[in-house]
């Protein structure tokens, strides 16, 4: 089954990627609310998944991770990672930067050797706000599937008018490699209801078309890392694959030839 988290606090989990992480949700945990509806998303589908709730305020984030802070210190089990994360994106909350700015306090209070992450799927860069606070943090990790507007249509599905990955990759640059970029590549055939018609699709991006460009705009970009990964989780379209092994830990070479440090999760 898919997962809706609990809000505004949740774990500790063990990532893949971040190790002991924190999860911090800024979305109601009642739902989902994303701008994008990934056909991967562990969440699920963006209309599988309406939430009536609200978000949780500044004040209540603050209070909660403190709270969940002093019960780990008593038990010696702090996190490697606070993440802010869980059902969709959470640099849309209105209150984003302050709530990044008391995280901040609270971390460097109760846990100063932990990592403060943001999983992000960039659609809100250009916000001053936003692009201000993920420079605050120590991972502004940033998703970038292809640099194909077509494919991320199809896969991410974009939920505000006028999306285009190239203005997306110029916001990025702006961050001057203070960025992680985060890539699922995956596989699967299968049909979608595009436009009201069932239609057949290949979700495929292990391909050299998308490569070959996406590493161009990684050496573009310049971030302190990549981390590439494929499916982990049930996902809400059941047709999608994992990318292999090999073919991961071939592109993770060739990001790397170009100077740049990748790692692979499978």
């Amino acid at each position: 089954m898919t997962i809706i988290y609990p809000s505004p606090i949740f774990g500790p989990i063990k990532s893949r990627r971040l190790g002991v992480s924190l999860g911090i949700n800024l979305q109601p945990e009642d739902g989902k609310a994303c701008s994008f509806d990934c056909l991967y998303c562990e969440c699920g589908l963006n209309e599988q998944r309406r939430t009536k709730g609200k978000r949780p305020d500044r004040k209540c984030v603050a209070a909660k991770l403190e709270e969940k802070l002093i019960n780990m210190q008593a038990n010696n089990e702090l996190p490697d990672v606070l993440t802010f994360a869980g059902n969709g994106e959470p640099t849309g909350h209105p209150d984003f930067l302050n709530i990044i700015k008391d995280t901040i306090n609270l971390r460097n209070k109760y846990c100063p050797n932990a990592k403060i992450s943001v999983l992000s799927n960039a659609t809100f860069c250009n916000k001053p706000d936003v692009f201000e606070a993920l420079m605050l943090v120590d991972n502004n990790i940033l998703k970038l599937d292809t640099v194909c507007n077509e494919y991320i249509q199809l896969l991410d599905r974009p939920t505000l008018p006028g999306y285009d990955v190239n203005n997306v990759i110029e916001w990025i640059k702006r961050f001057n490699g203070h960025c992680i970029i985060q890539t699922m590549f995956l596989k699967g055939t299968g049909t979608l209801y595009i436009n009201g018609e069932e239609t057949a699709v290949d979700v495929n991006n292990v391909k050299e078309e998308y490569i070959a460009p996406w590493i161009e705009a990684i050496k573009e970009i310049r971030p302190q890392q990549v981390m590439i990964y494929t499916i982990d989780r049930e996902t809400p379209v059941k047709w999608l694959e994992k990318a292999t092994h090999d073919e991961l830990d071939t592109i993770c070479a060739r990001v790397n030839e170009c100077g740049i440090a990748c790692s692979a999760s499978y």
